[in-house]
């Protein structure tokens, strides 16, 4: 029976949330099948694959010996990455010319009025940027979603990616 528990479980869900060992009690990370850390990489199933084998990339494996990749992991390793194709990414980067761009995830979105605080996540870092309501609407920013910064001179803009 607990076989059968087990495949069900496996069987059944998109992430996991797994309690991070030597972190506070209540904080557990997502963990992602390698197809869906691949596509928020914009690299392909076997390179994910590749990378596990080499080291590359942090994953746990399941009792049935799949591999998951935890959050941080793909969040850590975002910055390489900014479409889905080789093709997307270079379109992305022809269409801003500031080159000083950091991809990382959306922490928060808060509207205020005119205003909206954006906060992203890049490598373990907070970088905070106001930009009007009608802005965070448009791009639709929400929480969890992969965003850059881009940065220029005392000003940093956020791009939807």
């Amino acid at each position: 029976m607990r076989r059968e528990l087990t495949r069900n479980f496996l069987v059944g869900y998109d992430c996991v949330l797994m309690q991070k060992i030597g972190k506070s009690e209540g904080n557990i990370e997502a963990l992602l099948k390698l197809r869906e850390a691949a596509l928020q990489l914009g690299i392909s199933f076997p390179t994910i694959k590749q990378w596990i084998y080499k080291k590359k990339i942090r994953s746990n494996q399941t009792a049935g010996g799949h591999h998951r990749i935890p959050q941080s992991e793909v969040d850590r390793l975002l910055f390489r990455s900014r479409g889905k194709t080789e093709q997307k990414r270079k379109q992305e980067i022809r269409r801003v010319s500031g080159r000083n761009q950091l991809v990382g995830r959306i922490e928060s979105v808060q509207i205020s009025g005119l205003m909206a605080e954006v906060r992203v996540s890049i490598g373990g870092q907070q970088i905070t940027s106001i930009i009007t309501a009608r802005s965070a609407r448009e791009m639709q920013l929400k929480r969890g979603q992969t965003a850059a910064a881009l940065i220029k001179a005392t000003e940093v803009m956020i791009l939807r990616v």
